[in-house]
C-alpha cells in the first residue's frame, strides 16, 4: 500500500486536492467493483493541514483534514495542491507571488523535512510556488500554470521552468500545470507507482482522460509587455497593429529611433524574446483566435496572419501550441450542438 498525504492549504482551488484524493482512493477499487472483481486498493490517503485545523480554500469553502501536518511521519508521497490566493483576493488585486506563498509559509519547513527524508513531493498549479520557495526545485525542471510562469521565473530564477509541459518530473519532485492538471498529475503518479493498467482502469472508471502532456493549447497570448522601455513598448504596439504586413525589422528600429543592433538588444532585454520570435508569437496568437471564432481554412488563416508558406505556418503553430491548427480548431473552435458528441 502506497501512503499518500494530500495537504489542505489556505486559498487556491480545492479541486486540485479533491480530484487527486478520488483518483488515489479509487485506484484498484472502482474499476474492479464496476466489473464484479474483488477490489485491490493501492493507496492509503491521509489529508493534513497545520494543526489539523479546517483550511479555508475559498470564502465559500472550508475543508477539514483527517490529520495534522505536525503528526505526519514519512509517507511515500506528499501532494501539494494549488494554494495561496482566493478568488475574492484576485478580484481586488493582481496576483502577488509573495503574498500567495506567505499565506502557507508555515508549511515550507515540513516540505523541506520530508524531502530530506527521501519522500517524493508532487505539486500542481500555484502549489508549485511553495515547493520552489522551499528550494526543492533549484536546478530542476518544473512546470506550473501557464499564467504564473513569467512571475515564477522572476521569483525563482534557479528553476528550469518549462510551462509548455503539463507534467514534469525531476529527481524526486513532480509538478503539474494548471488547475485541471491535478487530474493528469495524479493519474501520472498512479501509472508510475502501479503501472499503466491501473491508471487506465481508474481513468475509465472516473470517465476521465489519461494524462495529457502539454498545456500550451490552453495558454493565452503570453507576450511580455510589463517593462519600462517606452520605445520598445511603442514597437510592440506597432507590431500588434501590423503583424499581418510584410515588413523589415530595420525599418521598425528606425521608426522607434534606434539602430537595428541596438533595437534587437533592447527588445530582447525588455521582453525576453528576439523581435522575430515575438512577432511569431503575436501572429500565432491571432491565428488561434481566427481558428477559435471563424471558419476560414488553415491556408486562409495562414495568409491572414502574415505567412505565405502553409507548411512553415503549420510547423510554427505546432511548436507554439503543441498541436496542429486543425486539431486546435477541433478542440477550441465553434461547434454545433448536433456535432459536439461526434
Amino acid at each position: 500500500m502506497i501512503n499518500v498525504t494530500v495537504l489542505f492549504l489556505e486559498g487556491g482551488n480545492f479541486s486540485t486536492a479533491a480530484i487527486p484524493i478520488e483518483v488515489f482512493r479509487g485506484t484498484g477499487v472502482l474499476w474492479n467493483r464496476f466489473n464484479n472483481q474483488e477490489p485491490v486498493p493501492r493507496f492509503r490517503v491521509t489529508t493534513a493541514s497545520l494543526g489539523g485545523r479546517p483550511a479555508c480554500a475559498d470564502s465559500v469553502l472550508t475543508v477539514v483534514p483527517s490529520e495534522a501536518i505536525e503528526r505526519v511521519k514519512t509517507p511515500d508521497l506528499i501532494f501539494v495542491p494549488a494554494a495561496g490566493l482566493d478568488i475574492d483576493t484576485l478580484v481586488r488585486t493582481a496576483y502577488d507571488v509573495e503574498a500567495a506563498i506567505a499565506r502557507n509559509a508555515r508549511v515550507i519547513p515540513y516540505l523541506k523535512k520530508w524531502a530530506a527524508q527521501g519522500v517524493e513531493i508532487a505539486a500542481v498549479c500555484s502549489g508549485v510556488g511553495l515547493i520552489a520557495a522551499a528550494g526543492l526545485l533549484d536546478g530542476k525542471r518544473a512546470t506550473t500554470h501557464w499564467g504564473l510562469a513569467n512571475l515564477y521565473r522572476k521569483h525563482f530564477p534557479r528553476v528550469d521552468w518549462q510551462p509548455e509541459k503539463l507534467i514534469t518530473e525531476d529527481r524526486g519532485v513532480t509538478c503539474g500545470g494548471g488547475v485541471n492538471a491535478g487530474c493528469d498529475l495524479s493519474l501520472y503518479l498512479v501509472e508510475r507507482y502501479c503501472g499503466r493498467e491501473f491508471a487506465a482502469q481508474c481513468a475509465r472508471a472516473l470517465v476521465i482522460e489519461m494524462p495529457r502532456t502539454w498545456q500550451i493549447p490552453f495558454a493565452g497570448d503570453q507576450v511580455q509587455r510589463k517593462h519600462d522601455d517606452d520605445a520598445i513598448l511603442g514597437a510592440q504596439d506597432w507590431m500588434h497593429e501590423n503583424y499581418a504586413r510584410a515588413f523589415q525589422f530595420d525599418g521598425l528600429a528606425k521608426r522607434v529611433g534606434m539602430s537595428p543592433r541596438n533595437f534587437a538588444r533592447r527588445f530582447k532585454a525588455a521582453t525576453g524574446q528576439s523581435p522575430l520570435a515575438y512577432l511569431h508569437g503575436v501572429r500565432i496568437g491571432a491565428a488561434k483566435r481566427l481558428l477559435e471564432n471563424g471558419r476560414q481554412s488553415v491556408q486562409e488563416v495562414c495568409a491572414a496572419v502574415g505567412y505565405d508558406d502553409a507548411i512553415f505556418f503549420r510547423t510554427l503553430f505546432r511548436r507554439h501550441a503543441g498541436i496542429g491548427p486543425n486539431e486546435y480548431r477541433q478542440r477550441f473552435g465553434p461547434r454545433r450542438l448536433d456535432t459536439a458528441a461526434e
